[in-house]
């Protein structure tokens, strides 16, 4: 019988130790051959890669190395940065986990006077200050299409046709900054980056205006500094209106600027680039400050010649848009200088966050955008198509002829005089989402003709052309000799990002917005928000009682000459009576704040024991149960 029971045992003890070594081999092939299985479990599917990024990811045909730069040891005090950090280098694992092995990620903690340091400001990352004794802190990313020289795994050398092909069109970039404002566009900002990586040169794009945009190398005029941004980032080709017949795909954006009377040629070919996918942005404005056109003639011709629009292929995209109405807002008017008199000009407006839609990545991170006699967009009542704000004025605006602000150009204050606004927020620049029809159906039978679009293609709308001039968001100065162009606004900026957005694939466009991985404590919040309701209350009652009390001693004081003496004693008494309320006023107020400190801590200890007491008593409970079934049962058995 003993030797039964040993023979048992040793049989038990193997089988136990095959069964870990088997677990053990079963996980290390699964976790380097095969892809794991993944599970997110939070609320918002904050790690589930939206449909677009896998789409760009599978996409990716050739190696792509990203560096994280992250100042460990300068954020040793920074936990909610650590935290971001966190978020952000779990989203990058999960894009490496879907690219099978053709995007490789590695984290460098660039410790200062390092060669990491030096390395990540070499590839363009930005440090901030505030880090531990001073130190300056790096939290960015590098990605780039040949492999770092620090990091050469064997299976991947530079002597590979893969590296050879990446080799021959190298490219890095940088997300400078991971700013945790722009948590929301966390994905879009990598999925960006790595479609750039994969695209083989820069995008083009196709700019049509009769605005002097480009300068005039003639008259020795530069281009405006907004063109002269867009050269570095994209290949710029300028279209002529007058013999444009069709827009080669290859014209990843087309900025409309300024359109006046095109001919009928030039607006089927913009119809038909629409409807096959390709990315427009227009630009039209009541009154563009900058057109050539003396302003003389006009006056002469009593027309408005410094107006532009689209009307045909605003009226088949239900936009209604009028170039006689400018948008006037005295709570956004802008300073100006006129005759050396320093005043508002209500047409010319500074555009902060509140009229930047926050929730678009084009405008998400601007701060102030300025423009000049603006225009508005709203939807025509048949129009089957969505209009979706990036700017709009407060609703502290109203709408005027655009011929009343011209003729107050010599004195803007006057177009305040009657100011009636209307409660409304205008929008001036919006995203115009389809489907789009053709607004062309007698060129039906044309060979190649579109007659409508994919459900999700977008136009950008833009109701100024003023905001592209260089006076209207920043300066030339002089700096050691060289003219420094110094930005005041993000004009700039806006239509970078607006190109950047709509020169990316169709699958980058549909990456939206996420909500933010900070969770809100929402029952320590309500607690609070009770708790200073109450205070609001108690404080309320001590003013009104302090209003009773001088209100009383008013009373008091004109029989002050009579009877001196039982007066100042019934001043005294009244004074004595609220000190006395007050005191107590103020002890019913610790109390609720005690009160409160009391509920979150027994909250929070109410969380401690079902955290680290219950659920694992729980789980140990079962556990015992089901070993002592499991041994109970086998007892019968062998009864």
């Amino acid at each position: 019988m003993a030797r039964l029971t040993l023979r048992r045992r040793t049989v038990l003890f193997s089988a136990l130790i095959v069964l870990i070594v088997s677990y053990c081999s079963l996980a290390l092939v699964t976790s380097r051959w095969l892809e794991p299985e993944r599970f997110d479990l939070t609320t918002d599917h904050l790690y589930t890669l939206s449909p677009g990024t896998r789409q760009i990811i599978d996409n990716v045909h050739r190696p792509l190395w990203l560096t994280l730069y992250f100042s460990q040891h300068a954020t040793k005090d920074m936990p909610q940065l650590r935290s971001y950090e966190q978020r952000v280098a779990e989203m990058l694992q999960e894009m490496v986990a879907r690219s099978h092995g053709r995007i490789r990620l590695q984290i460098v903690d660039p410790v200062p006077y390092s060669d990491d340091e030096a390395s990540a400001e070499g590839n363009g990352l930005t440090p901030v200050s505030g880090g531990g004794n001073g130190e300056r802190i790096f939290f960015g990313l590098v990605g780039s299409t040949r492999q770092p020289t620090s990091d050469v795994p064997s299976d991947l050398t530079p002597d590979t046709p893969q590296d050879k092909s990446a080799k021959s069109v190298d490219r890095t970039l940088p997300i400078p900054f991971f700013d945790q404002t722009r948590e929301a566009f966390l994905e879009y900002d990598i999925a960006k980056l790595l479609y750039q990586l994969s695209e083989p040169e820069k995008p083009l794009i196709g700019v049509m205006t009769d605005l002097p945009v480009m300068g005039d190398p003639l008259q020795g005029t530069a281009p405006w500094a907004v063109m002269q941004q867009l050269q570095q980032l994209f290949n710029v080709d300028v279209l002529d209106a007058s013999k444009l017949k069709k827009i080669d795909k290859n014209i990843q954006v087309l900025l409309l600027i300024h359109p006046k009377n095109l001919p009928t040629d030039a607006q089927y070919a913009l119809d038909q680039y629409v409807l096959g996918g390709g990315h427009l942005a227009v630009f039209v404005d009541p009154f563009a400050e900058s057109d050539p056109v003396a302003l003389t003639e006009d006056q002469l011709a009593g027309t408005n010649n410094h107006s532009s629009n689209l009307p045909r292929l605003f009226a088949d995209w239900g936009v209604a848009y009028s170039p006689d109405q400018v948008v006037l807002d005295r709570d956004r008017a802008l300073p100006i200088e006129l005759a050396g008199t320093n005043l508002l000009h209500p047409a010319m407006l500074g555009l902060g966050t509140q009229e930047l839609n926050r929730d678009d990545v084009v405008t998400a991170s601007l701060q102030r955008v300025t423009v000049s006699t603006a225009g508005h967009f709203d939807l025509l009542p048949n129009a089957n198509t969505r209009l979706i704000p990036l700017m709009q004025s407060s609703a502290d605006a109203e709408i005027v002829p655009t011929q009343r602000v011209i003729d107050a150009s010599n004195n803007p204050s006057t177009l305040l005089q009657g100011y009636q606004p209307q409660n409304q927020n205008y929008v001036i620049a919006a995203r115009l989402r389809g489907p789009f029809v053709s607004a062309f159906p007698e060129f039906a039978k044309r060979s190649g003709h579109l007659s409508a679009s994919p459900s999700n293609e977008e136009v950008i709308l833009v109701a100024d052309t003023d905001l592209l001039t260089d006076r209207l968001w920043g300066e030339t100065q002089n700096f050691l000799g060289q003219p420094v162009f110094s930005v005041f606004a993000n004009n700039g900026d806006f239509i970078s990002n607006l190109v950047d957005n709509l020169s990316g694939s169709s699958a980058l466009l549909s990456i939206r917005g996420r909500s933010s991985s900070q969770r809100p404590f929402t029952r320590v919040d309500a607690l609070r928000r009770a708790a200073d309701r109450k205070f609001l209350q108690k404080e309320q009652e001590l003013k009104n009682e302090l209003a009773d009390t001088k209100r009383r001693l008013s009373e008091l004081q004109p029989a002050k000459d009579a009877s001196d003496t039982s007066t100042t004693a019934e001043q005294r008494k009244e004074i004595e009576q609220f000190l006395q309320r007050q005191l107590a006023i103020s002890k019913e107020l610790r109390d609720v704040q005690h009160q409160l400190n009391a509920e979150i801590d027994a909250l929070g200890t109410r969380l401690k024991v079902l955290n680290i007491v219950v659920l694992p008593g729980l789980i140990t409970i079962a556990g015992l149960l089901y070993g002592w079934r499991r041994t109970r049962r086998n007892r019968r058995k062998r009864a």
